[in-house]
């Protein structure tokens, strides 16, 4: 299953994206076969353009209108039929009038119509039906699972519509766009169009893009020039197996008895998610002696334990952030000792040397049994591992 990253600097748009996802495929043979898979083959065509924006060579999937085709506008039931009537594939359909269910359902509500009554006008035309049908056969033929993306230039100014003219965005892409980062950009055009936004919205994408490794980029051309290359640039990507990232949380206290801080307060810190914590002994302002507490957590913890903390210690504020955490392989065993048993914590350095670390509340369990010392009960756990590995 593949992930696709969206850079929409220029915006995006129906060709745009045909041509970003045509590129990523390397299947511009099977778009230019598309309007046969349609029956539409007396209607349209395709045509590859070999185009360059702004120094970037790329190409343009233009579809190209038979003149004597029928420019009436179609209703949604309509569009469905010629989708449905085709030789695409189940899935292919399946994501095509998903699409074009959303468009539909932003048209009737901007005009405030019943979704069968809404003709398509631009996004109606042949043009359009042919991004949407072969933006559903690439991401389909992709496998694409997950889909970032970076806010989305909509541009600014009106733009001439069968409505007449309409502010940027029009109010169908406007009210696709709802809920997504957008800007205005810098260039007084239609940047981000409701064929483009409703492919977009299909995709759902997330807005929080993680640190990824592009494995192929491609490069959708618009039809305009601009001083910013008109393209949609689209990433194949796959995610980069990290660990989780830590958070650091520090908070000094200098009015709060330290036995509050004790055995209870350590024990209910760790079942709230700390993974780790220490104090350190300072001296504050005005000379008052104080502590501060530092935590490690895992991110997803932060708010428990930051809340624990607010809740249960005389602070009134506390700092945190996050940093990257690097740890060794580990493993676990237990070691029988008498007629308990002692959990070990095997950890690997980079060199392959092995490191053993008997746990310290087994080790006073048991020492406490035999009447031995905990140190003796340790240096019995390390002689037996190293006892076994030989």
């Amino acid at each position: 299953m593949a992930i696709l990253k969206l850079e929409t600097f220029a915006g995006i748009s129906g060709d745009m994206f045909l041509g970003a996802l045509t590129a990523l495929a390397d299947a511009y043979h099977e778009i230019t076969d598309l309007p046969k898979k349609l029956g539409l083959e007396n209607e349209v065509a395709v045509q590859i353009l070999n185009v360059n924006k702004n120094g970037i060579a790329c190409k343009h999937v233009n579809i190209v209108e038979n003149e004597k085709t029928d420019h009436s506008h179609r209703h949604l039931s309509s569009i469905n039929r010629i989708i449905d009537d085709s030789t695409l594939p189940g899935s292919v359909k399946s994501i095509a009038k998903s699409i074009f269910l959303i468009l539909g359902q932003a048209e009737a509500h901007v005009h405030g119509v019943d979704i069968e009554k809404v003709h398509f006008h631009e996004v109606g035309a042949l043009d359009s039906i042919m991004d949407i049908v072969g933006a559903a056969y690439l991401i389909d033929r992709l496998k694409i699972a997950k889909t970032y993306c970076t806010p989305i230039n909509t541009g600014y100014g009106f733009a001439n519509t069968a409505h007449g003219k309409l502010p940027v965005p029009c109010p169908a892409t406007q009210e696709l766009l709802l809920g997504l980062p957008v800007y205005p950009g810098e260039i007084a055009s239609e940047m981000t169009t409701p064929t483009g936004a409703a492919i977009l919205k299909y995709l759902h994408p997330s807005f929080s893009i993680p640190t990824l490794t592009e494995l192929k980029i491609g490069y959708g051309p618009g039809e305009k020039n601009f001083e910013i290359p008109n393209t949609l640039r689209a990433s194949l990507c796959q995610e980069n197996a990290s660990e989780p990232k830590m958070v650091v949380i520090q908070t000094s206290i200098d009015d709060m008895s330290g036995e509050y801080l004790g055995q209870e307060f350590q024990a209910s810190l760790m079942e709230k998610g700390a993974s780790d914590f220490y104090f350190e002994q300072v001296i504050m302002k005005k000379g008052r002696p104080g502590i501060v507490l530092n935590i490690f957590c895992p991110e997803k913890k932060f708010d428990g334990v930051s809340d624990f903390i607010l809740e249960h210690t005389t602070t009134i504020g506390l700092r945190y952030f996050t940093v990257n955490k690097k740890k060794l392989e580990r493993s676990f065993s237990k070691v029988k000792i008498e007629d308990s048993q002692v959990q070990v914590k095997k950890s690997k350095t980079p060199s392959g040397k092995n490191k053993y670390k008997p746990e310290s509340s087994d080790v006073f369990k048991v020492a406490k049994q035999t009447g031995e010392s905990p140190l003796d009960i340790e240096l019995r756990t390390k002689k037996i591992i190293e006892n076994e590995k030989d």
